[in-house]
């Protein structure tokens, strides 16, 4: 690998790190959204029934699937101000993963379009993890103890 391709894979390896920084900083995350709702009541001698209506709210809303279903519940002030928050960090972590894949994906084409592929392109031995697949695993000869 020349220099420029060292010197452009040592700044994605910087950025990369930059990224993944800013996402272990990241707090508490959740998904779904938030509303601000303002409902009619069933009484129709109500103000908000009204011309013009006088709503009764405002109430959050909380709105997110779980297990494949559409999941809704009332929250305090304080609940929606923290949702609000949580939400806004999982948007952020997903903005900071698509940055990491792109900047990954540019080091990655450049480590494999390398010159010399015993250089920065050696990957680990896939038997040495203990974890790795069975069909990644090297045979143990007889003697190995499982």
């Amino acid at each position: 690998m020349d220099k420029t391709a060292t010197a452009k894979l040592a700044s994605y390896e910087r950025r990369y790190r930059q990224l993944a920084a800013q996402l272990a900083s990241i707090g508490y995350i959740a998904a779904g959204s938030v509303a601000q709702r303002h409902n009619r009541c069933g009484k129709a001698y109500c103000g908000c029934h009204a011309e013009p209506p006088r709503l009764h709210g405002p109430y959050w809303q909380w709105t997110a699937k779980v297990g494949g279903k559409t999941v809704n519940k009332r929250l305090t002030e304080r609940e929606a101000r923290l949702y609000l928050e949580w939400i806004a960090n999982d948007r952020k972590a997903r903005s900071l993963l698509g940055q990491m894949r792109a900047v990954a994906a540019e080091a990655m084409a450049l480590i494999l379009a390398g010159d010399d592929p015993g250089s920065l392109a050696q990957s680990p031995d896939p038997s040495a993890n203990p974890g790795a697949p069975p069909h990644l695993k090297a045979p143990r000869a007889a003697s190995q103890p499982p």
